[in-house]
């Protein structure tokens, strides 16, 4: 099936992808496309909206990892699993449609087609590399380096080069930032205010502008990773 409204702004890959949706659906700020842990049926391409995907550890604490925007697939590391089970949340932050894909349908698509298939690995391993450094920067550089590398990635997924600095166009709360550094939003909201004391940002009814990424960067030896890896979606 083809929703040829969608296809001019989608690439040759998800272009391709789409064929093999089945519907398109609204979806709603509030709801969820899936939970960790339900059987996996479905994987998705977000059309319009967000869709935040995150991780619950045994305390319940949420580590979110990213922020799924048109164009974005959900649900894909369930592809040629026995007893396929979604192993993130996908919360749906953001009113929007989503394609829906039945997993087998898909798998036989990319067997039978090896273009589509290599564009769809190809995707994988950028999505993959994405996770790889943001772990990297969860677990080798602490607390402010989690928070540090959050803001470098929310400049470059969500930024705005305005005359004082970078705004990050989308509102967070101290505990949005929390979620993303997988920390409590006690130590968030004192390393933010540390930030503001040395007005390296500034925030506004929830919208961060930061105002000198240089010093950021350099506090956590920033590896100026090409911004197509280094962003939060």
């Amino acid at each position: 099936m083809v929703f040829t409204k969608y296809k001019d702004d989608l690439s040759y890959e998800l272009s391709e992808l789409l064929n093999s949706a089945e519907k398109v659906i609204t979806i709603k700020k509030g709801s969820y496309l899936f939970q960790e842990g339900q059987p996996a049926k479905e994987m998705y391409i977000v059309l319009s909206g967000k869709v935040q995907i995150s991780k619950t550890n045994a305390e319940g604490n949420e580590l979110s990892l990213r922020l799924c925007s048109s164009n974005d697939i959900v649900g894909e590391l369930t592809l040629f699993t026995q007893d396929p089970r979604y192993i993130f949340n996908a919360k749906v932050i953001e009113n929007g449609e989503v394609a829906v894909m039945n997993l087998q349908d898909l798998e036989r698509a990319l067997f039978k087609n090896a273009k589509l298939a290599a564009e769809f690995l190809k995707w994988m391993n950028d999505h993959i590399r994405k996770t790889v450094t943001k772990f990297r920067d969860l677990v080798l550089n602490g607390k402010k380096g989690a928070l540090y590398s959050t803001l470098i990635r929310l400049c470059h997924s969500y930024g705005v080069v305005r005359e004082d600095g970078i705004q990050i166009n989308i509102p967070l709360t101290n505990q949005d930032l929390a979620n993303f550094c997988g920390t409590a939003r006690e130590s968030v909201s004192r390393m933010l205010a540390d930030l503001r004391k040395a007005n390296v940002i500034s925030v506004n009814k929830k919208i961060i502008t930061v105002h000198n990424i240089d010093f950021i960067k350099k506090e956590i030896d920033c590896e100026n990773c090409p911004i197509e890896f280094c962003n939060i979606e």
